[in-house]
């Protein structure tokens, strides 16, 4: 089962600022729009599914967002995601954008998920079945802190 999943998008002009430059907040959009589709065409697991037949979802807890190279109107992108860290009841998922030979690191993405009870509007564990597909998947990095993987990511494509 892959571990690192990859989505190849273009930077549309609706989501790109005066400079010609994607807009800030446009980042996480594009990021999250990535992660939910490479779930479904990579697990067959579809939260929005998920939150209307069982009733349960992720919820973002925090986001983690470092701006390192700007993404240009209409360039070719690359996506990739991978979760790192797991409980049972939360997710750590780290989502990278790339150009699109993905020899420029453009942004880096934390995304703390945890894990909701639609009906009882509570925090709920994640049962049996989810369990074993985050530990199927995770694939943790080095780095516990986003600084410091920030500043490794970075670091590596200069060598």
């Amino acid at each position: 089962m892959k571990k690192i999943l990859t989505t190849t998008r273009k930077v549309r002009f609706q989501d790109c600022d005066p400079f010609n430059h994607l807009n800030n907040s446009s980042y996480i959009d594009y990021f999250l729009n990535a992660r939910e589709d490479q779930l479904i065409e990579n697990y067959n697991f579809d939260i929005f599914d998920i939150a209307i037949n069982q009733g349960l979802s992720w919820v973002v807890t925090s986001n983690q967002l470092q701006y390192i190279k700007p993404a240009f109107i209409m360039e070719t992108i690359q996506i990739d995601s991978q979760l790192i860290a797991a409980t049972s009841r939360s997710l750590l998922v780290e989502m990278r954008m790339w150009d699109e030979k993905q020899t420029h690191l453009k942004a880096v993405l934390w995304t703390n998920y945890f894990h909701f009870d639609l009906k009882t509007q509570k925090p709920a564990k994640h049962g049996e079945e989810f369990s074993k597909l985050f530990t199927d998947i995770l694939l943790p990095v080095e780095q516990t802190i986003f600084e410091d993987r920030r500043n490794y990511l970075v670091r590596q494509r200069k060598e």
